[in-house]
């Protein structure tokens, strides 16, 4: 795995634990951000061929 696959997958996986503590927490606005951002990050991924499980957050 590359330096390029390995960081992206770092922060999608870390995105999906933000958000699945901002939901936790009821902070709708941060839940709107990190769904946001994990959403861009999966574009990325997909625009890479970098295969991404989505976990349930």
């Amino acid at each position: 795995m590359d330096a390029f696959t390995a960081g992206l997958l770092q922060r999608i996986r870390s995105t999906q634990s933000d958000l699945r503590q901002a939901r936790e927490t009821g902070d709708h606005f941060l839940v709107e951000v990190e769904q946001a951002e994990l959403e861009d990050l999966q574009r990325i991924a997909a625009d890479h061929g970098v295969p991404v499980t989505v976990s349930a957050c």
